[in-house]
């Protein structure tokens, strides 16, 4: 299922979420146009290895790892999940809190990804943990949005409403079955446990403050 937008409109401009966005495609057109070479040197010089973080080495990269992407579907993939979701909780948490929100979801989200792979020498890399928690927040806050998504039916695509509740339920429960049918750091892939650990971040976040936030409810148009 590939989520294309959502029903809700913000009060705001997400300055916050264009500035990510941005950052993310500057760093992205930073790898794709160096040779082979030092595109895999930059994923080694920059992604987060849970071996190291254990030892205490490159902590850093627990930051500079939530810029950096794998290719173009993984790079448009995540942008198109922030696009959708990110205006959104920006506009109900506020331009710094989302930031805030957004750089702790992915920094839970590769600590999870140590935790359970301490021995691993792969390299850890993407915006997925942070926009995960996005996405948490985002099933807190608006669990009745309508999400305009293609769902592939055999050898047909519709084009369906789904609820935000819906997409992102099955959308986390996928990461949990896959993330526990799989063995973590044994091999490249998708870093599942980042996913959780993100998406869990927001949910927490975003129930401890629900009560608060500038815009608790939200109008579909």
């Amino acid at each position: 299922m590939i989520p294309l937008y959502d029903d809700i409109k913000s009060r705001r401009r997400p300055y916050i979420n264009y500035f990510l966005i941005g950052a993310c495609s500057v760093v992205w057109a930073i790898q794709f146009t160096r040779s082979p070479e030092v595109f895999e040197w930059q994923i080694r010089q920059y992604g987060m290895v849970p071996v190291k973080i254990i030892q205490g080495q490159n902590l850093w990269t627990l930051f500079s790892s939530m810029f950096m992407h794998g290719g173009w579907f993984h790079f448009l993939g995540n942008m198109l999940y922030l696009w959708i979701f990110g205006d959104n909780v920006e506009d109900t948490l506020g331009h710094f809190f989302y930031l805030f929100v957004y750089i702790l979801s992915g920094l839970v989200g590769n600590l999870l990804q140590v935790l359970v792979a301490p021995f691993s020498r792969i390299p850890t890399i993407g915006a997925s943990g942070a926009i995960s928690g996005i996405m948490g927040a985002y099933f807190v806050f608006f669990p009745r949005a309508r999400i305009l998504t293609l769902v592939p039916f055999f050898f047909f695509i519709r084009l369906v409403y789904l609820p935000a509740s819906l997409l992102l339920g099955f959308w986390i429960l996928f990461q949990i079955l896959y993330g526990c049918s799989s063995s973590p750091g044994t091999g490249g892939g998708v870093a599942y446990f980042v996913h959780i650990g993100g998406f869990v971040c927001g949910i927490l976040i975003a129930l401890l403050v629900r009560k608060k936030v500038r815009r608790p409810w939200y109008e579909i148009y």
